[in-house]
């Protein structure tokens, strides 16, 4: 009896039949192609999952981007899309860009500091543990939420506020409310910025091999030419990838400028909500629809390149 070849079992079909007859092969190729020719249903647990991004992401965003190229009554224009030359619309994407760079290249440099001072201590450890879990949620404390923090701690009737001017006569307010214009939105986006610097940045810097750091020892280099020749430039496509991350994260954020700057239109996703609830700015109808392609444009570029340098950066990851 062989122990590789096909098995074959003896049938008794009647006397006109032959003593044997050849069954189809049973062996682990055969399995195999059964098993790939079996139906699966484990596409069904992606059902849900595209469902809701197809209704809440995919659809909201092709009539945001539609709407841009089409009148009130329903016939195509340039008119809105070329809203987005006009001076007042540049400044709004001008202050988004540079609110946006600002609170991310601060949360990208605090937040890799925070992750260099966890790289020495234990992954299980209670305080490691405990920065982590508060980087998750803190990252994601935005919003109205947010907005109402600050004003509780630094409104113009705040507990920082009151306690700054009445025990040493210092008045933050002196020159204007600032936190409920643009300059206010800075400490705001920087408090969930820094987490998300923590999470994104921490697995890079972790991933730094002792391997290296001992090669570098013993060829005679020092903890700075560690850094200066390899880490930095191992770690710096990670870092920019994460600071392009944060800074469509601020770009694209609504909720927290939304209850702080209750009023004027000083950033594009406010410039957005003015659009909407006034019908017509400038004269053009649907320039909500403008104002988002171009926003979306700005974070589909941003997004891209942050794709390209990740893919670059898990090289060294792996």
């Amino acid at each position: 009896m062989g122990s590789g070849g096909p098995v074959t079992t003896l049938v008794d079909t009647g006397a006109d039949a032959p003593a044997s007859a050849p069954v189809t092969p049973v062996g682990p190729a055969h399995t195999a192609r059964a098993r790939r020719s079996a139906p699966s249903w484990a596409w069904l647990g992606l059902v849900p999952f595209a469902a809701y991004i197809l209704l809440f992401l995919a659809v909201p965003t092709l009539l945001a981007i539609g709407s841009g190229f089409f009148t009130k009554d329903g016939s195509f224009t340039w008119t809105n899309v070329s809203a987005l030359g006009d001076p007042v619309v540049l400044n709004t994407f001008a202050n988004s860009a540079w609110i946006s760079l600002l609170t991310a290249v601060v949360g990208a440099v605090v937040g890799a500091l925070v992750c260099y001072a966890l790289l020495g201590m234990n992954p299980q450890g209670a305080i490691r543990s405990s920065v982590d879990a508060a980087a998750g949620v803190l990252a994601q404390f935005g919003g109205v939420m947010l907005a109402f923090a600050f004003i509780a701690m630094m409104g113009i009737q705040g507990v920082l506020t009151v306690f700054l001017k009445d025990t040493f006569g210092i008045n933050i307010y002196e020159n204007g409310t600032w936190l409920y214009e643009l300059p206010g939105l800075i400490l705001p986006y920087i408090y969930f910025q820094i987490p998300l610097m923590v999470i994104t940045f921490m697995p890079a810097l972790a991933a730094l091999k002792p391997q290296w750091a001992e090669a570098n020892l013993t060829l005679g280099g020092t903890r700075t030419s560690f850094w200066l020749r390899i880490g930095l430039p191992v770690l710096a496509p990670s870092f920019l990838a994460s600071l392009l991350l944060l800074f469509a994260n601020s770009f694209s954020s609504y909720a927290t400028a939304a209850a702080l700057a209750s009023q004027g239109s000083q950033i594009v996703p406010l410039q957005i909500r003015t659009a909407l609830t006034s019908e017509t700015v400038l004269g053009r109808e649907n320039l909500a629809g403008a104002l988002a392609l171009g926003m979306i444009v700005v974070v589909g570029v941003v997004m891209a390149l942050y794709s390209l340098i990740q893919r670059r950066a898990t090289r060294w990851q792996s």
